[in-house]
């Protein structure tokens, strides 16, 4: 039942597990297989956890050998199954699908932080037929939170990685916040690692990219973080507004931000326009 997986990374490798081996990273996917793929765990999702366990399975093996167009082949396939497949067994297969994004995020190679961010922000807009409950996402709360805080050399790769935290952090929000049996995100264990996050790259206007061309101005993690702050605030009922206001006023008083008092200002307008 796993031919079809092996058969679209390699289509003139045997089918057989012990024979397999990825195309060349320069090939990619090859359409008309993936076709065959979805198609096949579309029409028998019950394999679908063994499609994710075998892929899984292949791409902790190319990560820990360095074979890292092997990686982005790998992460292509799961994002295309998970967008097509919104069966009642899709569970498993995020089960899969959420431990490779946290291999990528672990590593320190930021091309894949950013590659496992994508394929999460994905995840996180897809409305499963069938949710699980008891999936965690402490990792990734902690995780895309410090990554809102690189401090790398390179001023483009810290750009990258803290617009990757930024939008992890609202795929998170966004996963979680529309079903009350999912986690609760209002919990203080999560916002009081999100909301500073996202106000520590708000006060840093002075954080500029060596090209001044790209990433736009809209792409600045200045920008891009009073975004999330909005919709994190638009998405607050208003007995869960206090999780939000609770860290704030704890962050200013951390960085002594009430004089001059402008940013602080800000935020509150934002908190106050923002709620409904």
């Amino acid at each position: 039942d796993l031919a079809y997986c092996h058969d679209i990374i390699a289509p003139k490798q045997p089918s057989t597990p012990t024979n397999f081996k990825f195309a060349e990273p320069n090939d990619g996917l090859v359409k008309n297989n993936m076709d065959k793929l979805t198609y096949y765990a579309m029409s028998n999702s019950e394999k679908l956890d063994r499609i994710g366990a075998y892929l899984e399975q292949k791409l902790g093996r190319d990560l820990q050998r360095r074979r890292i167009g092997n990686v982005f082949i790998s992460m292509d396939a799961l994002d295309q199954l998970l967008v097509a497949c919104h069966s009642h067994s899709l569970n498993l297969f995020v089960e899969s699908f959420l431990k490779m994004v946290q291999k990528l995020l672990e590593s320190d190679d930021p091309d894949l932080q950013v590659l496992a961010t994508q394929s999460f922000v994905k995840f996180a807009n897809i409305e499963e037929d069938n949710p699980s409950y008891h999936r965690r996402y402490d990792f990734f709360v902690s995780k895309f939170s410090a990554m809102c805080h690189c401090g790398k050399d390179n001023e483009n790769i810290k750009t990258k990685i803290r617009n990757a935290g930024l939008r992890g952090l609202q795929g998170v929000v966004r996963k979680t916040v529309s079903d009350d049996l999912q986690v609760n995100i209002w919990e203080s264990i999560h916002m009081d690692k999100m909301v500073p996050s996202l106000l520590f790259n708000m006060h840093n206007p002075n954080f500029m990219s060596v090209d001044l061309e790209s990433p736009k101005d809209e792409e600045h993690p200045f920008y891009l973080s009073e975004v999330v702050f909005r919709d994190l605030v638009c998405r607050a009922s208003y007995g869960n507004i206090k999780s939000v206001l609770k860290p704030a006023l704890i962050h200013y008083d951390n960085h002594k931000l009430w004089v001059p008092s402008d940013f602080v200002v800000k935020c509150f307008k934002i908190i106050m326009y923002s709620v409904q």
